[in-house]
């Protein structure tokens, strides 16, 4: 055993006595099973890292069940059915009547599409349950961030590959807003969501 070894073992009282002599290491006491939990740990992190990704959290049940994935796979854009008029601060729900100009022959047999077919017969928009949504105290416009060059998926999500939607990101809460205005150099002061618009 060398003298740095000797040293460094009498500076170091959890080594046990005869592995001093032996020239190795021997863990004890509670020093011993910290190690071992720290061991554990960090393979039980190594194996999460490793594993699925986190599934998508379940939405909430809409009135007419209907995927975004399908429906963008047969090429209809974003702004085909949400139309934003005057650059307001909600990007609207497709009316039903819109809805039916093709499902009056596709999948007309479907049971949601006869539902459907009623709501537009009735002249009542579907009731569509909202997924994002900011507070009211919050002053937004979806006109604003189009404008800026944001796109649908920096704030929803993988919208398109989704055949349920569901609150996938923070945006909705002051952290998500603030976070991507800091990461695009965009103004951040309270005034200018937080100040009363008439």
């Amino acid at each position: 055993m060398s003298h740095w070894d000797l040293a460094y073992c009498a500076q170091h009282p959890f080594i046990d006595r005869k592995q001093r002599q032996r020239g190795g290491l021997a863990l004890t006491g509670p020093t011993a099973v910290a190690l071992v939990h720290a061991i554990v740990l960090v393979a039980s992190i190594a194996l999460r890292a490793q594993g699925p990704p986190p599934s998508v959290p379940p939405g909430p049940a809409q009135p007419i069940p209907y995927s975004h994935k399908q429906h963008v796979a047969l090429g209809l854009q974003c702004r085909f059915c949400h139309v934003n008029p005057d650059a307001g601060k909600l990007m609207t729900y497709p009316p039903a009547p819109l809805c039916m100009s093709c499902h009056q022959t596709i999948a007309a047999d479907r049971p949601s599409i006869r539902k459907l077919a009623a709501l537009t017969a009735s002249g009542k928009p579907i009731p569509w349950v909202r997924v994002y949504e900011v507070p009211d105290y919050v002053f937004w416009q979806h006109g604003t961030h189009l404008d800026a060059g944001v796109g649908c998926t920096e704030c929803h999500g993988p919208v398109a590959e989704r055949d349920v939607i569901a609150l996938e990101t923070n945006v909705n809460k002051m952290l998500g807003c603030v976070t991507c205005h800091d990461k695009r150099q965009a103004f951040t002061d309270c005034t200018a969501c937080h100040d009363p618009r008439h």
